[in-house]
């Protein structure tokens, strides 16, 4: 994939991908009430933006994504977390649409976060970051979207805290929003999710060498306590029926009797450790501490007086997306985001997912699902008067 041509003030290519400095005219007021004068933004963009730059979708990633959507993860080396998605021809039609995708602010991979330099100190923030919110980070991309010259997205789309960003950019600039689609999301956190993320937060801070979160300074991380997190949150983004399937009861390697000790004796624990010992080699500490506790906060309602009142007026088209065994964003939670929206006469359309394979669904390759983003993008661009699929942007 290359980055199309950029229109306004040039970004710098460094390399994590695009970057570009934020906030210098105008600073960036958090939620907490801190204002930041100066933010760097790590992005990368797919196909090109068209005359009247009317063709541009905003791709929101979850909670350990980033703006790696089609390209290798430059440490990892995995394609991207929608590689099969992203591409000529493809769902996301780069010759007809215009794709951005941020890391969010408190991120890891270029974009401003607790690992990366405070100029006030001339050492990493650590635990002196801001607290950030998903107001926060939609804010940021939000200041993104005006350094690229478009006015309105033709669609922001994104699953879990992607989904949550989803969200936010509808009820805080609904004018800026053609088109959302919310995939296995929920307006708020509940109280089962909040307590996960503190069981992993409390994972790293337990960990020796978490240091009060100025381990960088000593040169060391807190491996063990975020490889546990991690194995912890894993566990959430699947189901039973998809674990059993997977691994069942199945010993490791060849074994056929027990070893009768506390090594991994079952292929699914062996999947775990390698799922945690893998996560630290491409995740910050801090960042998961600081963007799991931004998820805690997100509560639509509790911000706006009612969920209904969070969407009042939109004139954008909504897409509700949720999968029928996914217990960390369950239907019910999508159901609610459709009441609301149907309360104020919203253009909503809703489709539950038939799949057993739980909350990461979004990520995987599930026909039905793949299915309705196409179905909705279409009749959504036609809306819109993109050219249509296939006219590799030219106009009909």
């Amino acid at each position: 994939m290359t980055d199309a041509p950029l229109p306004g003030p040039a970004s710098l290519r460094n390399p994590l991908g695009l970057t570009v400095e934020l906030g210098r005219d105008t600073p960036i007021r958090l939620d907490c009430g801190v204002e930041m004068d100066s933010v760097t933004v790590a992005y990368q963009t797919y196909g090109t933006l068209n005359a009247d730059r009317s063709n541009a979708i905003l791709l929101c990633h979850a909670l350990t994504g980033d703006q790696y959507v089609a390209d290798p993860h430059p440490i990892t080396g995995k394609p991207g977390w929608w590689n099969d998605l992203v591409g000529p021809g493809r769902l996301f039609d780069t010759d007809r649409y215009f794709l951005i995708c941020s890391n969010v602010l408190g991120g890891c991979m270029g974009t401003t976060g607790p690992k990366e330099v405070n100029p006030a100190t001339g050492k990493p923030w650590g635990q002196d970051f801001p607290i950030i919110t998903i107001g926060d980070m939609v804010q940021v991309q939000a200041r993104l979207v005006d350094h690229l010259g478009i006015d309105q997205m033709f669609a922001v789309i994104g699953g879990s805290m992607g989904g949550m960003q989803v969200l936010e950019w509808c009820a805080s600039r609904p004018e800026r929003v053609f088109a959302a689609i919310p995939i296995a999301t929920a307006a708020r956190h509940s109280a089962q999710n909040i307590a996960f993320n503190e069981v992993g937060r409390q994972a790293v801070i337990a960990d020796p060498e978490w240091r009060e979160g100025r381990y960088m300074d000593h040169g060391t991380k807190p491996r063990r306590g975020l490889a546990v997190a991690r194995m912890a949150a894993h566990i959430t983004y699947l189901s039973e029926p998809a674990l059993h399937r997977k691994f069942g009861r199945n010993l490791q390697g060849d074994r056929d009797a027990f070893e009768y000790g506390f090594g991994a004796e079952f292929q699914v624990e062996s999947y775990l450790r390698h799922q945690g010992s893998t996560f630290v080699d491409r995740f910050d500490a801090n960042s998961y501490l600081y963007i799991t506790r931004a998820m805690d906060y997100f509560d639509l309602a509790a911000e706006h007086g009612s969920l209904a009142n969070a969407f009042k007026g939109t004139k954008t088209r909504f897409c509700v997306v949720s999968f029928s065994s996914d217990w960390l964003f369950p239907t019910v939670e999508s159901r609610a985001v459709v009441h609301a929206l149907n309360a104020v006469a919203a253009n909503v359309s809703f489709v539950e997912i038939q799949s057993d394979k739980g909350h990461d669904a979004f990520l995987l390759d599930e026909p039905e699902f793949h299915a309705t983003l196409s179905g909705f993008l279409e009749a959504a661009a036609v809306r819109r008067g993109l050219p249509p699929a296939g006219s590799k942007g030219e106009t009909p």
